[in-house]
Formats: structure tokens, sequence, C-alpha cells
């Protein structure tokens, strides 16, 4: 039986509640009340009421903890050591076209380092969870990152810049040295479960650029946790202060980097 910390709990039972209400509105996903954020962004009314749910069930349980919000914003409190950094539904995309790939994501900082991070499918009710020097699990699953040492039987994972965002040209590179390279690649739309996939072993590795930090600071800990690497293009352990992210096993990670940097024009 798996002892998880009261923290952990937490995070666990607030994903939990979000996603109960996710599921019904996903059921329902032609009513629901779409705007437009941005350029090919959009916000639903099941991420806003996501969101509130996760603020409440958190602050309910650590009111001095600030928060990093997707949609909120940053709320500074009473503990400045302690942060949430929460994405009600990281894939929105997916969810309101009816694609059953999205996730909340609740990570948690203290004292800038993350220590902890819950990503929740509601849909398959599955819940990757991980708590630095604890592990990463999938329920009660331990998690451990793939093994395979080449890359030309790798299956990687990515994110493709979408209209309105840049850096197209330079994906483009990357993406070209990454097929000559490997067995296979996914784009699947949501950060959060890319990083959760390569913890879980499913896939072999991630790169992903211009993303934000509540994308994959609950990743992060999982893929670390499950005896990964996470790293910038650089290959530099500080991600959030770039948020572009390289993740894999311990025999892949340095090999792509040094494809990411062919891709670049760099030494590889």
């Amino acid at each position: 039986m798996i002892v998880r910390s009261a923290i952990l709990n937490v995070m666990m039972g607030a994903a939990r509640k979000a996603g109960r209400g996710m599921v019904r509105d996903f059921g329902e996903v032609e009513k629901l009340q779409v705007s437009m954020k941005g350029t090919a962004d959009f916000v639903t009314s099941a991420d806003l009421q996501a969101e509130k749910v996760l603020r409440q069930e958190l602050k309910k349980a650590r009111p001095g903890f600030g928060f990093l919000l997707e949609e909120g914003g940053e709320v500074a409190g009473d503990d400045k050591s302690h942060r949430w950094i929460v994405d009600p539904i990281d894939g929105t995309t997916n969810f309101i076209h009816g694609i059953p790939h999205f996730a909340i994501s609740i990570g948690l900082e203290r004292d800038g380092e993350l220590v902890a991070g819950v990503v929740y499918e509601p849909i398959s009710d599955s819940m990757f969870h991980g708590e630095k020097g604890g592990g990463a699990y999938l329920n009660d699953w331990r998690l451990r990152v793939s093994a395979r040492r080449k890359m030309e039987e790798a299956v990687l994972t990515t994110g493709i810049p979408h209209r309105g965002r840049p850096g197209r040209d330079e994906f483009m590179k990357e993406l070209e040295v990454a097929m000559d390279s490997c067995a296979g690649l996914r784009r699947f739309g949501s950060a959060s479960l890319d990083l959760a996939y390569v913890a879980a072993g499913r896939c072999d590795g991630y790169w992903e650029r211009g993303l934000k930090p509540w994308d994959i600071a609950a990743g992060i800990v999982l893929v670390r946790e499950a005896g990964g690497y996470v790293t910038d293009m650089d290959g530099k352990p500080d991600v959030l202060a770039t948020c572009d992210v390289v993740a894999a096993n311990d025999h892949l990670q340095s090999k792509l980097v040094s494809l990411l940097k062919k891709a670049r024009g760099g030494a590889g």
C-alpha cells in the first residue's frame, strides 16, 4: 500500500473534485460557451469553473500558499515559500473538439524548487502523481521511464507551433532531424500528459518550446521521480526559466539535446 503525504493527498483530492465537473462538461461539449483568449488559444467555461474549484480546494487546505494560475495569473500568498502552479485544462483545444486527451495539472513549488506534481486525466480517471524523493506513480503503480538506449528505437512526442505562435521555421528544422533519427513522432496536444507519458515509459522522449510554467511544472516532477531527466534546450536544469523543455530517460536525454542543437546549427 502506498503511503502518500498530506500535501499530495490535498493535490489529488482537488484534481478529482475539479475533474468531476469537467467530465460532465465534456459530455456536453457542443453546448459549451467558448470565447477567444487569443489567436488559436481558447478558454471555455469549463476552464474557468475547474480553476475556481482547484483554487478553492487548495486554498482551503493550505490558506497561506500563493498561486500561479493559467487563467487567474499570479496570486501572492502569506507563505512566501510555497506556490501552487495550476493548469485547469491542459489540452483545451482537444477538450472543445471532443478529443478525450486533456488533463488537470497541479505543481507545487517550495522556495523556487518543484517538489510535487499531479497530472490527472479525468476521462480515464488516471492519476499521475509524484513527490520529490517519493517516486512517481500512476494510480497505485510505480512509474519508471523507458529503458531504450537507441534513438532509432525511440518514440518521441512534441508540440507543433500552431497559428499565431512563433518558431515554426526552427521547429521544422528540429522535426526533420528528429524524423531522420527516431522510430516515431507523436503530437498529442497536452504538454503535461506528454511529460507524464515519458515518466510512464509510454514515450521515450519529449521536446517543446514556448510553454508556460503551468504546462510543465507537475510533469517535470513526474519525469524526474520516474528516473528521467528534464532540461532546457541547452541541457540546463532550470526549465522554468525558459519554459523550453527536453525530457527523456538517462540514455536518450543527451542524444536528444544534441539532435536539437544540430537542428539549430550548433555543435551536436
